[in-house]
């Protein structure tokens, strides 16, 4: 009996489909560590629960839409479409991919900021 039900259950499995995950898809650029940035022509986008901020600036979200559009339509290179999107960690998901879907229609160029970990030895 084990070896019928060992095979039944390899049978299934072999069997199974697999359903693709469905999603946008995103690329977003690979950072560099000795890159510097202009912080004058970097955009940068804060997002919490509640609120999409544009440099420190709140907007609701309609508001956001159309503020993001004048911006990058200002910018001509793709290197000055960058914006940085920072992010608290209880922010929902569908929030995120909301303002970064937005990000892209309005043609700018979305890339994450990340903490980075530093160890400082004290003598």
């Amino acid at each position: 009996m084990n070896d019928i039900a060992f095979i039944l259950i390899v049978f299934f499995l072999v069997c199974a489909s697999v359903e693709p995950e469905d999603g946008r898809s995103q690329t977003i650029p690979r950072s560099e560590k000795n890159e510097e940035r202009n912080n004058s022509q970097t955009i940068e986008v804060g997002l919490t629960p509640a609120t999409v901020t544009i440099d420190g600036t709140p907007y609701h979200q309609e508001q956001f839409e159309s503020r993001i559009q004048q911006l990058l339509s200002e910018k001509k290179t793709e290197s000055e479409r960058v914006v940085v999107v920072k992010s608290q960690a209880d922010v929902p998901y569908e929030h995120w991919i909301a303002t970064t879907e937005l990000i892209e229609k309005a043609g700018g160029v979305v890339t994450l900021l990340l903490e980075e970990q530093h160890t400082m030895i004290v003598e």
